[in-house]
C-alpha cells in the first residue's frame, strides 16, 4: 500500500518497499500519464527479482498525489529533475540511486542523472528529443480524451484533467518542437540500460541509439517487440534485463 511524503509543494503518493540498506535503492520515474497505481505490479516484480529497495512516487498531479503548485510548462521534466525528485530523494533517504524511468520518466531520469551522482539509470522507452511520431500519437489521445479516456483515467488520478492536460498541453505546444536533451547526454557518466519496444508509438529506435552514442558511461539496448510500455508488454523479458544489469551495480553483488 502506499503512502504520501511531505516535500515543498505538496503531498506525494509513494511506494516504498523495503531493501538491503547498504545496497543502491531503486527509484522509478513514471510516464506522462502515469502513477505509482499505473506501474502495475511492476515494482514489486522488480523488488522481487533484485532484493533492492524498491520507490516509486506520483508526481504532482497524479495518481493520488497534490495538484501541482503551478501550472505546468514546457520545462517541467527539467524542474521535476533539479527540484522535486532531489527533495523526495532527501525525505527519503536515498543517496546515488538506480533510477528506473519510464517515457518522461526516462528523460527526468537524463536530467537529473546529468548534474547528480547515480548508480545507474535504467531507461524505458525514454524520450531525448522530440519526434513526430509522439506528437501525431499524444494529438490523436487528445482528440479522445473528453469522449473515452477521461474516465478510464478518473480510476487513477484524482484529477484527471489536471493529469492529461499537464502532458499532452506541453508536448502539442509548437515550441516543444526544438526540446531535446543532447546536450546534456555526454554529462551522464553513469551506467545506463536502454529498453524499447520496436513499435514503440511513441517514438522510434532512435531515441535510445542516440541517448546510447552520445553519453559518457557505458550503455546496452534491450529491444523489444511491441510498444510504448516494454516492462508491462514483456516483463519476464525486462526483469531479467534489469536484474542482470543491476548486479554488478551493487555493493555486495554476492547477497542476493
Amino acid at each position: 500500500m502506499s503512502a504520501f511524503l511531505e516535500v515543498p509543494g505538496g503531498r506525494l503518493e509513494v511506494l516504498d518497499l523495503a531493501g538491503d540498506p547498504r545496497e543502491p535503492p531503486l527509484v522509478l520515474l513514471h510516464e506522462g500519464l502515469g502513477s505509482v497505481g499505473l506501474w502495475r505490479g511492476f515494482p514489486h516484480d522488480l523488488h522481487r527479482a533484485t532484493g533492492l529497495r524498491t520507490v516509486a512516487f506520483s508526481r504532482f498531479g497524479h495518481g493520488r498525489s497534490d495538484a501541482p503548485p503551478r501550472p505546468r510548462g514546457r520545462t517541467f521534466m527539467h524542474e521535476e529533475a533539479r527540484q522535486v525528485l532531489p527533495a523526495v530523494l532527501g525525505r527519503l533517504e536515498v543517496e546515488r540511486p538506480i533510477l528506473v524511468g519510464h517515457s518522461d520518466g526516462g528523460s527526468i531520469a537524463l536530467v537529473y542523472a546529468a548534474g547528480n551522482d547515480v548508480t545507474g539509470l535504467v531507461l524505458l522507452a525514454p524520450h531525448a528529443f522530440v519526434e513526430e511520431r509522439c506528437v501525431a500519437a499524444i494529438a490523436e489521445v487528445d482528440a479522445v480524451f473528453a469522449e473515452q479516456l477521461r474516465e478510464r483515467m478518473a480510476r487513477h488520478h484524482d484529477d484527471p484533467v489536471v493529469t492529461f492536460r499537464g502532458w499532452a498541453d506541453v508536448w502539442l505546444d509548437p515550441e516543444f518542437r526544438t526540446w531535446s536533451l543532447e546536450p546534456l547526454l555526454p554529462s551522464i557518466t553513469a551506467p545506463t540500460l536502454l529498453v524499447q519496444g520496436r513499435d514503440d508509438e511513441y517514438g522510434t529506435l532512435a531515441q535510445i541509439e542516440t541517448i546510447a552514442a552520445r553519453v559518457s558511461g557505458p550503455a546496452e539496448k534491450l529491444v523489444v517487440p511491441g510498444g510504448h510500455s516494454p516492462h508491462l508488454e514483456h516483463p519476464q523479458a525486462v526483469l531479467r534485463a534489469i536484474a542482470r544489469f543491476v548486479r554488478p551495480l551493487r555493493t555486495h553483488p554476492n547477497l542476493d
